[in-house]
């Protein structure tokens, strides 16, 4: 990466104090680690830091360093503040009553009458020097941090570091890489670079653990198709500054709440599968976390976890009922089948093979589970050249025990195939 866009960064760092770092809505481990590792070097380097995400933090990422000092606002304090107007009304002096559970707050102004207008409640966000965006594609993604105080950002200079393919350069300076695994990856090679400039450590043990956690979960554990030398080398150098690789593993893919696996359960049993499109969709809907007494934080990771090991699948998607929207997470099991514009197309984003969008749950959830599959149905059929050949789908979890139900016989009754298991049996490739 361009050193001249390192200097830039630094420059405008060096000269501001006050620093907002956020990171996009539900924010993953690369999200939070690569803010939580900047507000680390930021404080070292003696700047105000605020850290602020939409979401709190998923329960299996509060092992991460300084996690608790994580706002769901844009303001760096808890304070009430009621604020008089003493410009008309000289005041006298301020007492505090507390009459039990209650607090009264006396203003006995020396002449005059206070009036309710002289009193007033400010909100809104703090002003900052600096604001740095990290792993987020748009400033939309940010949720409704952004949409709450779109002013602060056109008054505010902004560090977008990111690495994905729809990025829209939204900051002053942008460092986007999409070559890179993850923001934590980038985020490392300026620090690298920030330290042989400064001739001081930066990357300690809990910063090399923030940035070790991204590249691991972004890449699956090494097993996704981003996993580049890079990535690897990268993470060996933070595994010899301290990084605890163990704590990561430990707590990202080997602990897992009850709740958790009854919700993977659920997920299994609805599994269906198109084979002539090379498409494996699952659901969750809010009764299905109910049902499984789960939180939707649960739901991350599970479309890594659970469906890309179908066989000959090309498109992976998870479609996910939230309080106001349907998220659908995707991947993609090679290039040709591009998630990330597919994505982008309808108003998501992301990579070539890992991406996702929303939808407004105004519908109903079952009619934008059958508008998304249609969708990317007919995305296949005519990225595969599909025309009209019947549309297969799964009776069972094609995973454990694939059963499909074949196109009707010529007595008109269905026929039944079962699988052997071996890769691409299922469909038929």
């Amino acid at each position: 990466m361009s050193a001249q866009v390192y200097e830039q960064i630094t420059n405008l760092i060096e000269k501001s104090q006050k620093i907002l770092i956020l990171t996009h809505a539900r924010a993953d481990c690369d999200g939070l680690g690569s803010a939580l590792s900047a507000y680390l070097v930021l404080k070292e380097m003696g700047k105000d830091v605020t850290v602020s995400t939409n979401d709190p933090a998923p329960e299996n990422l509060m092992f991460l360093p300084s996690i608790n000092i994580v706002r769901n606002s844009v303001s760096d304090s808890n304070k009430f503040v009621i604020s008089v107007d003493a410009s008309r009304v000289k005041l006298d002096k301020i007492e505090v009553d507390e009459q039990g559970d209650k607090v009264n707050i006396v203003i006995t102004p020396a002449d005059g009458i206070l009036t309710q207008a002289d009193v007033t409640f400010p909100t809104g966000a703090d002003k900052y020097d600096l604001i740095m965006v990290l792993d987020t594609g748009n400033l939309e993604h940010l949720g409704p941090l952004y949409d709450k105080n779109v002013e602060l950002f056109y008054e505010t200079p902004v560090i977008n570091i990111d690495h994905h393919a729809s990025n829209t350069e939204f900051g002053q300076i942008n460092l986007v890489d999409v070559t890179a695994s993850s923001a934590t990856e980038i985020l490392f090679e300026y620090l690298e670079w920030l330290e042989n400039k400064k001739k001081k450590k930066m990357i300690t043990e809990d910063v090399a653990t923030l940035l070790l956690g991204g590249i691991i979960t972004d890449t699956g554990s090494f097993q996704h198709a981003n996993t580049s030398p890079r990535a690897l080398d990268t993470s060996a150098k933070l595994l010899d500054l301290g990084a605890r690789q163990q704590e990561i593993i430990k707590h990202i893919f080997k602990t897992k709440k009850l709740s958790t696996l009854k919700l993977w359960g659920i997920i299994l049993s609805k599994v269906q599968v198109d084979p002539v499109h090379r498409m494996v969709w699952s659901t969750i809907s809010k009764d299905d976390l109910q049902e499984a007494d789960a939180d939707p934080s649960e739901t991350e990771g599970i479309i890594d976890d659970l469906l890309t090991n179908a066989p000959g699948a090309e498109i992976i998607f998870l479609i996910k009922q939230n309080p106001d929207l349907v998220s659908i997470s995707m991947r993609s099991t090679n290039n040709q089948a591009d998630v990330g514009k597919f994505s982008a197309d309808n108003g998501g984003g992301g990579h070539i093979r890992a991406a996702g969008f929303k939808v407004k749950d105004g519908r109903g959830f079952e009619e934008i589970v059958n508008e998304v599959v249609g969708k990317v149905r007919q995305y296949q059929a005519e990225r595969l050249n599909i025309h009209g050949q019947p549309i297969v789908e799964p009776i069972v979890n094609p995973i454990e025990n694939p059963i499909v139900e074949k196109p009707q016989s010529a007595n008109n009754r269905p026929t039944i195939g079962i699988s052997t298991g071996r890769k691409g049996d299922l469909f038929g490739l």
